[in-house]
């Protein structure tokens, strides 16, 4: 059963609470697409890009770009199937692209701002100190930025620019604006205030398409989720996630340019 939320948190008027099976059917929408995309057209592009290492990792950055651009088309079709408009408005309010408020004063903004920052340093810390669990090597980028990826991206900027769309997506448009812009707020109905744990862990395992990733991913319960919920705005999450983008961004510029 859905059980409403408290309507008097205009936060959450603003938005349909889904059911266990949509929660469900939203998540796979996300995770089945990109697990496909990694493990069955990643390897068909590459064979067709030429084989070899270099060509399956080009056929996997466009094949994860394309995954997390259908998350982007997702979370518009699902907003204007509930708003009925895509005016940024009533978008906005949908996807809680909204400055965030203190749960117990109600100041929005301002100094509310600066609770993100203990999340983007736990964030940086559990990046540096998190066991680290390799992938197969033909499917983990990282391993291949420490291994070939000066090779590859040294003056190569269209692949660069790829890429750069892939980080705009993960941090953003995609993962942050599926998960905890338009679920997240959604789910409070089945999970009451568990809503961000398994918010959390549902992203987590949504990395069908990078599995030995999952275990870290966990962290994201804390790390993104919780602040979310808490302050009512998806910009907790996007700013503590995209601190990841913004050192793989230069990380990769220094090798094109280098």
């Amino acid at each position: 059963m859905v059980i409403p939320p408290d309507r008097g948190d205009s936060r959450y008027a603003a938005v349909s609470q889904y059911s266990l099976a949509q929660i469900l059917a939203v998540w796979a929408a996300a995770a089945i697409p990109m697990a496909v995309l990694a493990w069955v057209i990643a390897p068909l592009l590459g064979a067709l890009l030429g084989g070899g290492d270099t060509a399956f990792v080009k056929a996997l950055l466009l094949c994860l770009t394309a995954g997390l651009v259908w998350q982007f088309v997702l979370t518009l079709i699902l907003v204007r199937r509930e708003q009925g408009t895509l005016r940024f408005s009533r978008v906005r309010n949908a996807l809680w692209l909204l400055s965030p408020r203190d749960p117990r004063s109600g100041r929005v903004g301002g100094r509310v701002w600066l609770w993100v920052i203990p999340f983007v340093l736990l964030f940086g810390i559990w990046e540096f100190f998190a066991f680290d669990i390799t992938g197969p090597a033909s499917h983990d980028l990282a391993l291949f930025l420490e291994t070939r990826g000066q090779e590859f991206f040294s003056g190569n900027w269209v692949w660069f620019g790829v890429l750069v769309v892939q980080l705009v997506f993960v941090s953003f448009l995609g993962e942050d604006l599926l998960f905890r812009g338009l679920l997240l707020p959604r789910m409070q109905g089945v999970f009451g205030r568990g809503d961000f744990v398994a918010n959390g862990v549902l992203f987590a395992f949504y990395h069908l398409h990078q599995p030995w990733s999952i275990p870290a991913a966990l962290a994201d319960v804390i790390l993104t989720s919780y602040p979310t919920r808490q302050w009512q705005s998806v910009w907790m999450s996007v700013i503590v996630h995209s601190a990841q983008s913004v050192f793989i961004f230069f990380i990769i510029l220094t090798l094109v340019l280098s």
